[in-house]
């Protein structure tokens, strides 16, 4: 007869939306262990397994911490509750907790202080003596601790001013069946209250439940966070609608969209790194599904991604998106660089077009470390070839896709003409110490892509992280052609890769597509505009993270054979900061999605 060795959950906590399937280990009679999903139909040894998930409701009330609101909350700050601030966001788990998201926090306050002009001095006496060391006693009070410790002081001798939140009354827990499937996914009357899983053996014949039951028990349910819908604005004139829905636009004749991710590995969405989101919310089991969600949500005819696993791409990207109409190529980065970790965790690019808008052509795969040991091989001396070699090869790797058109551009203009779309997806060196290296790798990128515009008449989509903030080198690089020689990034150079300055041009009329928001008409495109930097016209972000908000990442484009629609468009800073930055429990990684509708532009015949 079977018996329930184990089961658990995965560590995320249970959100709406997303489906439980709890892990079961079964012994059975000689020993042996199994992991099937043994039902009635298919049971084994003359047993099989019944599953029941019950909702838990408890006379407890509980008050959950604003940073991780599957935690109880153990700490409130008493300068929101002098600040008037939303009761919500003062509570918290630990000092920890609250010492990480003191940058944002303090925030609340200065605002509310600014917005109440008398609570000024008063403010700056309960947060003055916040300190580097996340001191935090001064601006919390003890709350929901057990009795015993109730009445016992933070570091400084602070005790609770208020009584304990949680009060236990007659009655205890309520169990409400909810289901009888190995899988359970938590509806909104699941929100706020725990879930319980519970996996008995049933004898085949007697239908009589076999040892005791094992159950286990979730976090509390909470809501699936929702983040702000972002809407397409248009860009060529005030006499076309300016908001347009991604559910219902359709890509007309002749234009199509494109979309630029860096999604953020899951080897690099780590609490040491993003202390400030919720552990649940790095999990890659929970990123996988939002990211997954608002990707499908745009409506993209060409996907550009970087940061993608192998084995993500191979197991969870390339088989949904193709269920979504799309294929998928992939470019892993190379493996010089890489001493300990596990080969299908190496990230990469991958691109994905809707079959029914475009076929293949060609892919052009470009690894930069070749290029990397062809320059050394003749530049420079034997003697300095390794630590050359050292400097210039870090893996970084871009995938070159030639699409052909499915859809109509030119009519009558062009019959019969076919209409070819090269697309670049890269993510360049992310040293930011290593200026000369991210120029040579955006230098070497485009001196590819001239060979392949020279070799057919082609419009030209360079998309990724290229980790060169506006007016940067590279930047410079790629949307002006060339990089003036005197620009301070180009005094870094000891391999002297860079000189003469001269040649770091190139011919491909490049033009970054946020750019044209600069030029956009009145109504939401003046919005739009506020968000970009007027020095360099390109967004003012596109990575946000505790320690850096700048952009990263473009979309550029061929403006001689190509023109700009529409764009995605761009977030306010407010509006993260919420949740201190980047990833968050809206949005699911460090960057924000860019998305292009490009059209066609008529070509003369030759």
């Amino acid at each position: 007869m079977l018996s329930v060795l184990r089961v658990h959950l995965p560590s995320d906590i249970p959100i709406v939306g997303c489906e439980l399937t709890p892990y079961v280990l079964l012994k059975r009679p000689d020993n042996s262990v199994v992991a099937d999903d043994v039902t009635e139909l298919n049971p084994i040894d003359g047993s099989f397994l019944r599953y029941k998930w019950f909702r838990v409701q408890s006379d407890k009330k509980v008050a959950v911490c604003t940073v991780h609101p599957t935690e109880q909350a153990t700490l409130q700050c008493l300068g929101c509750v002098k600040a008037k601030i939303p009761v919500a966001k003062s509570y918290h788990c630990s000092p920890k907790c609250f010492s990480d998201a003191w940058q944002h926090h303090r925030v609340l306050h200065e605002r509310a202080a600014t917005a109440v002009n008398e609570n000024g001095n008063e403010e700056e006496e309960i947060f003055g003596r916040f300190n580097s060391t996340g001191s935090t006693a001064s601006s919390m009070i003890n709350m929901n601790l057990p009795t015993s410790q109730s009445n016992s002081s933070l570091s400084n001798g602070t005790t609770a001013l208020y009584p304990a939140a949680v009060t236990q009354r007659s009655g205890g827990e309520t169990w409400f069946e909810v289901g009888r499937s190995k899988t359970y996914t938590p509806t909104a009357d699941d929100i706020g209250h725990v879930l319980k899983f519970e996996c008995i053996v049933v004898d085949a014949e007697t239908k009589l439940s076999v040892g005791p039951a094992s159950t286990l028990s979730t976090s509390r349910v909470i809501p699936a966070p929702s983040p702000i819908p972002r809407h397409m604005i248009s860009v060529i004139g005030v006499d076309v609608p300016g908001h347009l829905d991604l559910d219902s636009r359709i890509s007309s004749a002749g234009t199509f969209t494109v979309l630029s991710y860096n999604i953020l590995s899951d080897v690099y969405a780590t609490s040491e790194l993003y202390s400030y989101c919720p552990s649940w919310a790095l999990s890659w089991t929970y990123r996988r599904q939002n990211l997954f969600r608002e990707i499908i949500g745009y409506h993209a005819d060409i996907v550009c991604l970087q940061e993608v696993q192998s084995d993500h791409f191979e197991e969870f990207f390339a088989p949904e998106l193709d269920k979504h109409g799309y294929q998928a190529l992939f470019k892993r980065k190379t493996t010089e660089q890489v001493f300990s970790r596990n080969i299908n965790t190496l990230d990469g690019c991958a691109t994905f077009f809707r079959r029914d808008r475009f076929s293949h052509v060609k892919k052009y795969e470009v690894e930069f470390n070749k290029a990397a040991q062809s320059l050394t091989d003749a530049l420079v001396p034997s003697a300095q070839k390794k630590n050359a070699l050292s400097r210039l090869v870090k893996d970084n790797v871009a995938l070159i896709l030639v699409l052909e058109a499915k859809f109509g551009n030119q009519g009558i203009d062009n019959p019969g003409k076919r209409q070819l779309v090269c697309v670049a997806n890269t993510h360049v060196n992310v040293h930011q110490e290593l200026k000369d290296v991210r120029l040579w790798q955006v230098h070497t990128l485009l001196k590819g892509l001239e060979k392949i515009a020279a070799s057919a008449d082609i419009p030209m989509l360079v998309c990724g992280d290229f980790n060169s903030v506006p007016g940067s080198a590279p930047h410079s690089l790629l949307a002006m052609g060339k990089v003036d020689p005197l620009h301070p990034e180009l005094a870094v150079d000891p391999l002297g890769i860079l000189r003469p300055a001269a040649k770091l041009t190139h011919q491909l009329p490049l033009v970054s597509a946020y750019s044209s928001f600069a030029r956009a008409g009145v109504g939401l495109g003046l919005e739009q505009r506020r968000r970009m930097d007027p020095a360099t016209n390109e967004p003012l972000f596109t990575n946000c993270t505790r320690d850096f908000i700048g952009t990263h990442d473009y979309i550029f484009y061929s403006a001689d054979s190509l023109s700009v629609e529409s764009l995605l468009e761009l977030l306010d800073e407010d509006s993260l900061r919420k949740d201190t930055a980047l990833p968050s429990p809206e949005w699911s990684s460090d960057h924000i999605a860019l998305l292009a509708e490009f059209r066609c532009k008529p070509r003369t015949r030759r």
